[in-house]
């Protein structure tokens, strides 16, 4: 099988979100959350290292933004409630 070079290069992110995400502490994230929330994060806040305060204080930024996969996700891990989604929407 023969990879472009974009999809070799989203085959190494997976693989390194993977093995980032078995690492343990505060500020840890899903690998479920990563996947769902990939695109978001290259449109986003690529410039933020993954489970970053920066990166989670840019998403926050981004909330309205967000995908709803992502935004699914992240209520699902508890790393936002979904009342503070629904507020957020509701004052769009």
């Amino acid at each position: 099988m023969i990879m472009t070079v974009a999809a070799a290069r989203t085959a190494m992110l997976v693989a390194g979100l993977a093995l980032a995400s078995t690492t343990s502490g505060a500020g840890a994230v899903s690998l479920s959350v990563k996947r769902a929330c990939m695109s978001d994060y290259f449109a986003f806040c690529s410039k933020h290292s993954v489970g970053s305060p920066g990166l989670r204080q840019c998403m926050s930024n981004a909330g309205s933004r967000l995908s709803k996969t992502c935004v699914s996700a992240l209520v699902a891990a508890g790393e936002v409630s979904k009342s503070e989604v629904d507020r957020r929407t509701a004052s769009r």
